[in-house]
């Protein structure tokens, strides 16, 4: 087999082509052993902030158990579901995994309760969002290469990590959906005038892929980990008829099974399930819309990656069940509030002295305007780990919150 046909296997084609990348920033050489894509999931793979993700919380914070999901052990299931589904389907696996890869770079520490609390300090300032702060990494925050600041990812792939959940503008640039009251993320404004990304577009099938796999990974492992945690029992699970028919199969195939196993056996049957399902609705989609190229299926006008209606519906009741059993779950409540507290403490903290942030952090911001002076803050926090971000707390405060 030549190198040519190994990079470069036969693909559908509304897969999108390595070859046929509309490039990146800083014009570079091709590899001769490693497509486009490959070099940025493997950019992804060496960056420092995705080491980062080893110890930033999922759901649990670190110390609360070695079993648990971090930010990375999602990361990488998802990674793997993505790959699954686009070798099936005939698109591009590495782009499908770099977006994968890449999707939680920009969550702070403490999951969505650091970015909502980030978000609030950072109100009037252009807010923040661990969306545009993934793009914010790989494009600014990454210090790696002599030539560039970030890590000069193809247009395919920072296309994806911005548009994975579907277009974020109308064609005349208008903010829709979640950005349509509080306005686009100033990372992602400031990267327009130097990159047009076509927000108003879908993204690419592969894109579009990590996406879904980012849902299918999230239920399964939170069912898990809620299940292992002592959230909720197993027989809480039959309130959702989808997971009442997975607990039946398993119970009549294996009568008895200790609950350890028991787990296993309805998580692995629900990531079956859920990737079966998509695999089959994104093929009828795509069949219905016969693409002939990856323009086509961003011009669609609609997801071409998708689940069927029951089987979104069933989705939609498992997170109906998640929330109040275990997002929202008394214990995993108090710890969500104290950590806020950490995020807001560390940001006043560092916004009313910058000199008290690590390193080159705080360079040029002395008597700086709020503006300039309160975004490399946000940045500072973003990139802390759990543990890194208690270690400051307790360095600057008589009293830092356990989180347990």
């Amino acid at each position: 087999m030549s190198a040519q046909s190994y990079l470069y296997p036969p693909r559908a084609p509304y897969a999108v082509d390595p070859r046929e990348s509309r490039g990146r920033v800083h014009p570079e050489a091709p590899s001769p052993t490693r497509t486009a894509f490959q070099r940025d999931r493997d950019r992804i793979l060496h960056a420092a902030a995705f080491r980062r993700l080893k110890h930033k919380t999922q759901v649990f914070v670190y110390h609360e158990g070695d079993h648990f999901r971090t930010r990375l052990t999602h990361t990488l299931e998802v990674a793997q579901v993505a790959r699954s589904i686009a070798r099936v389907l005939g698109l591009d696996e590495d782009l499908a995994e770099t977006v994968a890869l890449a999707h939680d770079l920009g969550h702070p520490p403490f999951g969505h309760d650091g970015e909502q609390a980030l978000d609030e300090c950072m109100a009037g300032y252009g807010g923040f969002d661990h969306n545009a702060q993934s793009l914010r990494v790989v494009t600014r925050l990454e210090h790696r290469y002599a030539a560039y600041d970030g890590l000069n990812l193809t247009w395919e792939a920072l296309e994806g990590l911005v548009k994975h959940n579907g277009p974020l503008t109308d064609r005349a640039g208008v903010p829709i959906g979640r950005y349509a009251e509080i306005g686009l993320p100033a990372a992602l404004r400031e990267h327009a005038a130097a990159q047009d990304l076509e927000l108003w577009s879908y993204a690419s099938a592969e894109a579009q892929v990590a996406a879904l796999a980012d849902d299918i990974a999230y239920d399964a492992h939170d069912i898990d980990d809620g299940l292992r945690a002592g959230l909720f029992d197993l027989a809480d699970l039959r309130a959702v008829p989808f997971l009442a028919g997975l607990w039946n199969e398993v119970d009549a195939a294996w009568r008895g099974l200790e609950q350890a196993r028991m787990i296993h056996e309805i998580v692995r049957r629900v990531i079956t399930r859920f990737v079966e399902d998509a695999i089959e609705e994104s093929t009828r989609r795509l069949e219905a819309l016969a693409p002939t190229s990856p323009e086509e299926v961003r011009l669609a006008g609609a997801a071409v990656i998708a689940f069927s209606a029951p089987m979104a519906a069933s989705e939609r009741e498992i997170k109906g069940f998640l929330f109040p059993h275990m997002y929202r779950h008394p214990r995993v409540a108090r710890i969500k509030a104290d950590a806020r507290q950490v995020v807001r403490d560390l940001f006043g903290r560092y916004a009313a002295d910058p000199a008290l942030m690590a390193e080159h952090w705080s360079e040029g911001l002395e008597g700086a305007a709020d503006g300039r002076r309160l975004r490399p803050v946000a940045d500072f926090i973003a990139g802390m780990t759990d543990r890194y971000a208690l270690e400051e707390h307790r360095r600057l405060f008589d009293a830092t919150p356990e989180l347990r």
